[in-house]
């Protein structure tokens, strides 16, 4: 899986994407940089959830549900976050609010095969 790196590309996913929200994830969601892009997808947890056990707990479950939902998208960049309920969700319940939050962005599962 590829994931987001630099500043520069986490700075031009903030200020050029679309904010999505749900009380178990939020997506900020932008076109990639290049048009053939496979795409990138970063996880975040802030430092306001806890200690690094569970902000390190949020992201591994982020990241499992990332998988399960066939990200990255191909040609766009999604920066997922982490909320207070992410890390005592269980997988279904995120997998569910993952795509409905794809489905608000305009993405189908058929548009979003792995990258």
């Amino acid at each position: 899986m590829n994931t987001i790196k630099s500043k520069q590309d986490f700075e031009r996913v903030f200020t050029h994407g679309k904010r999505y929200n749900h009380p178990l994830i939020r997506m900020i969601i932008c076109d990639a940089s290049d048009k053939g892009d496979p795409g990138r997808v970063a996880f975040v947890a802030a430092k306001r959830l806890g200690c690094a056990v569970v902000r390190n707990r949020s992201k591994r479950v982020l990241r499992a549900t990332a998988q399960a939902c066939a990200l990255p998208v191909v040609g766009k960049d999604l920066i997922l976050f982490a909320t207070p309920r992410t890390r005592v969700s269980r997988p279904d319940e995120m997998c569910r609010a993952l795509r409905s939050l794809m489905k608000r962005a305009g993405l189908t599962m058929e548009e979003a095969p792995r990258g």
